[in-house]
């Protein structure tokens, strides 16, 4: 006999017996009614909100039992672990359990909530991964002490064997740097037309402006390729970064000591500059060879095939790329760019994310819509900062919904 999950998948079960299923009041095993919420919260229009609103009442005992049960549907660990739908309480389960990808908590440990970083903190497997206590050191909500201890772990973790790290490091190099080669040869023409683009940032602010240029300021004194991104680069701004880049060593000595630069801030400042003084093929390598770092910097450039870049690394993630699908200061083509790829197009929080984002382009955010789930759907006929024509399509996909449920 073919479990309840199945039918329901295939569309034949009875409209009550769904209704009971996403209330989580179906006479089944613990483990399958878990599979079938998620798989309505996910996948169902018409139970999607109900089932959503009983995972997150569900008996924390259960929960817990079985987000550490290796054996746990993947769909089941992945709703989850996902940030809209993680419950702290849960997380340093999770976290240890080894059939989660640390890709998967990734997204946590960078842009988690204070208790999130906590419950992270509080996991064995996360204080022995090289890869999340990294990616713990650049969420906003850790601690002076919890960075220090950090930094003190990921230099007493034990480096890999040198032959297995030479054999990955030379596998990951082998197909990064055809991805290299295919992205320069597919956009040669482009590329020669703007090899003479400097590094030019969207939205930065006149702090990050006077850093970057301080980078690549000439001996002569004048500007090098550092300039200030297209449309806040105006001529206030210019002089006012200019005159910062050329302010006394004394003032800048005396500004430090009122205000105490993080290790945080040192390194993003470095890297800034850094990247300031590369050329358009040089932006494009480290947008695919770089770090986390250098891709946040890199997907606000002005030259679109430098922006654009950052998504066809293959060391790019999809938390990061949920970051950009709500990012206001990247160019519309990389937003355009987002959904044409199958894997970040499947991800249903870059779609929302996608839609949510005011500099999305209009008919793009047009055609994710109809992808979104109800309560979703609301909140985005709320939200001001998008379009009217958006929000009234979605105040009406909205209502047409809840009168098919009524």
């Amino acid at each position: 006999m073919p479990r309840m999950l199945d039918l329901i998948r295939n569309s034949e079960v009875p409209l009550n017996l769904m209704q009971s299923a996403a209330r989580g009041a179906l006479s089944v095993a613990p483990e399958e009614m878990l599979e079938i919420l998620v798989y309505l919260a996910v996948h169902h229009k018409l139970f999607a909100e109900q089932a959503r609103l009983t995972l997150a009442g569900w008996d924390e005992k259960a929960s817990l039992a079985a987000v550490a049960d290796p054996k746990t549907s993947p769909e089941v660990l992945g709703y989850f672990v996902a940030p809209e739908n993680v419950r702290t309480s849960l997380l340093p389960a999770l976290a240890d359990n080894p059939s989660v990808s640390e890709e998967s908590l990734d997204a946590l440990a960078v842009a988690g909530s204070r208790p999130v970083v906590e419950g992270l903190l509080s996991s064995t497997r996360v204080m022995k991964s090289p890869g999340l206590l990294q990616a713990l050191q650049s969420n906003a909500n850790l601690r002076a002490n919890e960075l220090a201890e950090i930094t003190q772990r990921l230099g007493a973790l034990p480096a890999r064997p040198a032959a297995e790290s030479a054999a990955v490091a030379s596998e990951a190099d082998e197909a990064i740097a055809s991805t290299v080669a295919k992205y320069f040869e597919d956009n040669a023409t482009e590329l020669d037309a703007e090899k003479d683009k400097p590094f030019q940032p969207i939205g930065i602010s006149l702090e990050e402006a006077g850093v970057e240029a301080a980078g690549a300021v000439g001996n002569d004194g004048s500007m090098g390729t550092a300039t200030v991104g297209a449309d806040v680069a105006k001529p206030a701004a210019r002089e006012a970064a200019t005159a910062a880049v050329r302010k006394p060593a004394a003032a800048a000595v005396a500004h430090a000591k009122k205000h105490p630069v993080s290790s945080v801030e040192e390194r993003r400042d470095s890297t800034l500059q850094k990247i300031a003084k590369l050329d358009i093929r040089g932006r494009i390598t480290l947008a695919m060879r770089g770090s986390k770092e250098d891709r946040s910097i890199l997907i606000r450039d002005s030259t679109k095939l430098v922006a654009v870049a950052v998504l066809e690394s293959p060391k790019v993630s999809d938390g990061e790329v949920e970051a950009f699908a709500l990012q206001k200061n990247v160019l519309e083509a990389v937003l355009r760019a987002i959904p044409m790829k199958r894997r970040f197009a499947k991800n249903y929080n870059i779609t929302r994310n996608l839609v949510q984002n005011p500099r999305t382009p209009l008919d793009l955010s047009l055609g994710l819509m109809k992808g979104l789930l109800t309560h979703d759907l609301k909140n985005l006929s709320g939200n001001k900062e998008v379009s009217d024509t958006i929000r009234k399509l979605a105040l009406r996909m909205f209502k047409q919904r809840m009168e098919k449920k009524g």
